[in-house]
């Protein structure tokens, strides 16, 4: 795991960004629901590596 906490605040930052970038790009067929799913986890991991950075 990452210990810097601004390397770690600037990867949550750009991890968040691109999940939702995936959510509001993902197409509405199959393949946009994997994107849209896909975003989602991002999403989630880039909000818990900026929580464990406070």
């Amino acid at each position: 795991m990452i210990r810097n906490p601004r390397i770690r605040r600037a990867s949550a930052i750009v991890i968040v960004v691109l999940g939702a970038l995936l959510m509001l790009l993902a197409p509405e067929v199959w393949p946009g629901a994997l994107l849209l799913a896909l975003g989602v986890v991002l999403e989630l991991v880039g909000i818990t590596l900026e929580h464990k950075a406070e």
